[in-house]
């Protein structure tokens, strides 16, 4: 575990090691949670991640980015 400190405008820094680890790069998406107290960032897929592979079904793209990263959420529990 490592200690990180947040910064005046709410930012922290993710330690290399950990973005090497879990292989996130500039502009990757992440989800924030909080649970029980305690705060969850997991990596996440963007809408590109789905092209191709969702039919037509009339959804705007706010809607089918929203679904997007609520079974990401759901693939990593």
């Amino acid at each position: 575990m490592q200690a990180i400190k947040v910064l005046p405008k709410g930012q922290i820094t993710l330690p290399k090691n950990i973005r090497k680890k879990l292989k996130i790069e500039v502009g990757d998406p992440l989800l924030l949670d909080e649970k029980d107290g305690e705060i969850i960032l997991k990596k996440t897929r963007t809408i590109f991640d789905y092209a191709g592979f969702l039919p037509d079904i009339g959804m705007s793209i706010e809607d089918i980015i929203e679904k997007a990263n609520t079974e990401a959420a759901n693939e990593s529990k």
